[in-house]
């Protein structure tokens, strides 16, 4: 059995165009609320949260909706191509508000701003489940580990392009001093990045025919299935993976909490603590990207190795002091060095341990007809951490001191290193090959 790699890069395309879009959303809008609508910490943070929020409800029923879909064109595909076209549209308008307000502000700018921001977060979250979904249907449980690191070296792909192109139009030599910047060029290219992506997805993806296919090897493989008949002809967890399954999504949400408390706010935080731009705040935020991208191979060999749950809490150990290391670089330096730019590429490395294995170990416990609903389970528990962590952060950096955010990161990581210890199921460790053997696998 060996990975079909091409497959995965393109079933990865759905997910590239989700992180392009909110790494833009993260990076752009808290800086549009504070800047041009002249926001505080807490108003701004809420704001950001509200996507949380609407995800919670959103992305389990539209991960459980795609597991009863089935079209001529599959079950996941028919809301990535719709939530896409949607989100394309919405977020074109993001900009001209922006832009309007700063010529001449007017309160009922910010209300329809705010409304269609929430009818994008709608958009966005119509898909985001039935996209992720999309690797394990086509994936046998086995290699989910080695697939979810392309699709996460794809979604980190969308991420530091668009930071990339960020650093290129929106350098500090081009930004300082102006009174308001016009993002609506930015808008624009990752609106371009999603549509080509996903097109692409459509054009080369048979999702029918990949997920009938998937479905025939598991049905060999009865090994594979954690579920038990519950007595009336249902599949039921049995009540230990129950247990391994509430401990790991109570992992997810603590590490979500520091880690997106971290990418939330750092381009704010950088202009406060700092003195930097947009332009070098990116570049640093590009760094880790880049550590990640580069890891996520290697991830998936490692916890092909010594198994998910070690290479999590390895993760987690990492970044946590990684974020504590930050505070003390950040606080003491105005400009970057090579040191935080080692620090950073590290904390891709952790993020990508923690990433390449946490969603894999969620669905290692469903059955495959549950697929979109277990999904729905980790972005439930994801998205509820990120409810929350804009405003506490927000607040927190508002009423003590912006120097706070780093201290708050680490310590929520470093709990979920301790919920992981509890974790007993959802692993699946492969003898690895060695050296040049661990990539004949590599398709063309």
């Amino acid at each position: 059995m060996k990975l079909n790699n091409k497959r995965t890069i393109l079933v990865g395309l759905a997910f590239l165009s989700i992180c392009a879009f909110w790494q833009m959303y993260d990076n752009i809008v808290p800086l549009i609320l504070t800047k041009t609508f002249h926001m505080n910490e807490t108003i701004s943070g809420v704001i950001m949260g509200a996507d949380n929020i609407l995800a919670l409800f959103l992305l389990p029923l539209f991960g459980s909706l795609s597991d009863r879909t089935n079209t001529k064109i599959g079950k996941r595909m028919p809301y990535i191509i719709f939530g896409t076209a949607c989100a394309i549209v919405l977020m074109n308008i993001l900009p001209l508000l922006d832009n309007s307000y700063a010529a001449a502000p007017a309160s009922g700018k910010v209300v329809v701003f705010v409304i269609l921001l929430g009818l994008l977060l709608i958009a966005m979250g119509t898909y985001r489940s039935p996209a992720v979904a999309l690797m394990p249907d086509v994936t046998p449980k086995p290699l989910r580990s080695k697939a979810n690191a392309i699709i996460n070296l794809m979604g980190a792909l969308g991420g530091i392009i668009y930071l990339g192109i960020t650093s290129v139009l929106y350098p500090k030599s081009k930004t300082e001093g102006l009174a308001h910047v016009n993002y609506q060029p930015l808008f624009i290219i990752v609106a371009a990045i999603m549509l080509v992506a996903v097109v692409v997805l459509k054009l080369t993806t048979n999702e029918p025919k990949l997920t009938a296919e998937n479905k025939a090897l598991e049905e060999q493989h009865p090994e594979w299935n954690l579920a038990e008949d519950d007595g009336s002809g249902n599949e039921a967890l049995p009540a230990p993976v129950k247990k391994s399954l509430g401990f790991l999504l109570a992992s997810i949400a603590l590490w979500f909490i520091g880690y997106n408390g971290v990418t939330t706010w750092f381009t704010t935080y950088a202009s406060e603590v700092m003195g930097l731009s947009l332009g070098q705040a990116s570049l640093v935020l590009t760094v880790a990207t880049g550590g990640a991208i580069v890891s996520y191979i290697p991830i998936g060999i490692i916890a092909s190795k010594v198994g998910r749950k070690k290479t999590i809490r390895l993760g987690c150990v990492l970044l946590a002091a990684c974020f504590a290391l930050s505070y003390f670089l950040t606080t003491s330096m105005t400009k970057v060095t090579a040191i935080m730019y080692v620090v950073f590429v590290l904390v891709g490395f952790a993020w990508a341990a923690i990433n390449v294995n946490s969603l894999p170990m969620v669905v290692e416990m469903c059955k495959g007809s549950d697929i979109g609903k277990f999904t729905g389970y980790y972005y439930t528990a994801s998205m509820a951490a990120q409810v929350v962590t804009p405003t506490v952060a927000g607040t927190l950096m508002r009423s003590i001191d912006y120097r706070v955010l780093f201290p708050y990161a680490a310590v929520f990581v470093a709990l979920s290193f301790v919920t992981m210890g509890f974790v007993k199921h959802g692993d699946a460790k492969a003898e690895a090959k060695k050296g040049l053997e661990a990539y004949e696998d590599m398709d063309d």
